[in-house]
């Protein structure tokens, strides 16, 4: 008796959803695909939202910018909400190490005193800044519920913002042996100090614009290019001359994620600058608004914590990204 053992190859009726098909044809589709295009609801509200009742619940014209297909904003990261968390996941790995290694081995006891007043009076107050940043992200994020490829990155960026608030919060508390009392100071230097209070002034600017694009270049192109700048290139070159090389470890997460956002963000100004002229035009007439807000805003806090060339330096970076993106300042 002999036993033959056969396969069968069974062809699937369709190889992905029907939506994604339609754009992409009926291929197998990749899950930041299948996650992230033509899955927000376009017909058929039921009702209109409370707080902006002119408009439907998933409305494009909450920006003066306009697409023929707002879904050419992919995210070159192809980070959908399984990707986002792996990679932060594992971002939040190494920043956990670091923190360890720097309490465990007390290296905040061997800061000078001049390094200290430095990070107690520039940097531990950046956290309300980034708080704001996290505000500005999400009402982006509210507003462009229509496009998943945009909502779900800028809700990414928004939590990521949160995150960055948490670990200067958590900078101050490796330092003041987690009294808080460190934090109590930031918040005074925060409200009080002279050279924070145009930041402070631009941030509150920020939150009341009503078109999200224009908040989205506000504060992701405009003054985080500024103050990455000024934080992550400056202050971390001023701390390593000056014995406070150790604290490059706790900021290190935020310098990194700052470098791979700037991606995302650069792609949504190309496509969006590459759409239509009458994009393009509103894009540098807002970049050139808050640029000048920026450079007021930022320019007492650049002298006291660094110099007077500080800013300029920032500026140049600033310029050098536009260019890159195909804008002129």
């Amino acid at each position: 008796m002999t036993i033959e053992i056969k396969t069968s190859k069974i062809e699937p009726i369709r190889n992905t959803y029907a939506h994604i098909a339609r754009r992409f044809g009926d291929k197998p589709a990749s899950r930041y695909q299948e996650a992230s295009f033509d899955n927000a609801a376009q017909i058929n509200f039921h009702y209109k939202p409370l707080w902006d009742p002119d408009r439907e619940l998933n409305d494009p014209g909450r920006t003066a910018i306009v697409m023929g297909d707002w879904y050419a904003f992919k995210d070159p990261r192809q980070f959908y909400y399984g990707t986002y968390v792996q990679n932060r996941s594992a971002m939040q790995e190494k920043a956990e190490g670091n923190f360890a290694f720097f309490e465990k081995r007390e290296l905040g006891d061997h800061l000078g005193e001049e390094v200290r007043q430095k990070v107690q009076t520039f940097m531990l107050p950046l956290r309300h800044a980034e708080q704001t940043a996290n505000l500005n992200n999400m009402f982006c994020c509210s507003c462009t519920n229509f496009v998943m490829a945009l909502y779900q990155a800028l809700i990414f960026e928004g939590m990521d913002r949160l995150g960055n608030a948490q670990y200067y919060s958590r900078i101050g508390l490796a330092l003041d042996g987690n009294t808080g009392d460190s934090l109590t100071a930031a918040k005074q230097e925060w409200m009080e100090n002279p050279a924070w209070q145009g930041l402070r002034a631009f941030c509150e600017k920020t939150l009341i614009v009503k078109d999200w694009f224009e908040t989205f270049i506000a504060q992701n192109v405009v003054l985080d290019t500024l103050v990455n700048d000024l934080y992550y290139r400056q202050l971390d070159a001023w701390l390593g001359r000056n014995g406070g090389q150790d604290l490059l470890m706790l900021t290190d997460f935020m310098s990194n994620r700052a470098t791979e956002s700037q991606r995302w963000v650069d792609s949504v100004i190309k496509i969006a600058v590459k759409e239509s002229d009458a994009n393009a035009d509103l894009i540098r007439s807002w970049i050139s608004t808050w640029r000048i807000r920026a450079q007021q805003a930022l320019e007492p806090l650049a002298v006291a914590m660094i110099s007077e060339t500080a800013l300029p330096e920032a500026f140049a970076a600033l310029e050098a990204r536009l260019q890159k993106i195909g804008l002129e300042a």
